[in-house]
């Protein structure tokens, strides 16, 4: 089944610029997705308790045939490739990205929650998922 997803991108280690347009390379070459839209990138200031520098945030969204549980890991494959390294809750990274919400889907499950469980509390999201739902009506 097709259906949209948004995804948010995020750095603040090394190439942050480099790290987001590898992402979304790698993104777009996912089996039977295609992406729809992108916000600008914009730098926010780190969420969390851990000392860190700003980050350069953006969101796509995406048509993809792949379930929610099948992009986790293609996402996360692709956060592996920029060199993420799980360490440290909210701690700085090379490239983050988080599945924001799937237009038809949802999931509840201990590893994954879609929408994600951040979303209302983080405005730079909300804007730029309205600005996404916009633009990305086929």
């Amino acid at each position: 089944m097709k259906d949209t997803a948004y995804l948010a991108l995020g750095s603040n280690l090394g190439q942050r610029e480099v790290f987001l347009a590898q992402a979304r390379h790698e993104i777009a070459q996912l089996k039977g997705t295609r992406i729809l839209g992108e916000t600008e990138v914009e730098e926010t200031a780190p969420l969390g308790p851990v000392p860190q520098g700003p980050f350069l945030n953006q969101m796509i969204a995406i048509q993809t045939e792949l379930s929610p549980r099948e992009l986790l890991g293609e996402v996360q494959r692709i956060e592996a490739n920029a060199g993420r390294i799980r360490d440290k809750r909210w701690g700085p990274r090379t490239l983050d990205i988080d599945i924001v919400l799937f237009e038809r889907q949802s999931v509840s499950e201990p590893d994954l929650t879609v929408p994600h469980p951040e979303l209302a509390n983080r405005s730079f999201w909300l804007s730029e998922l309205a600005t996404l739902r916009g633009a990305s009506v086929e």
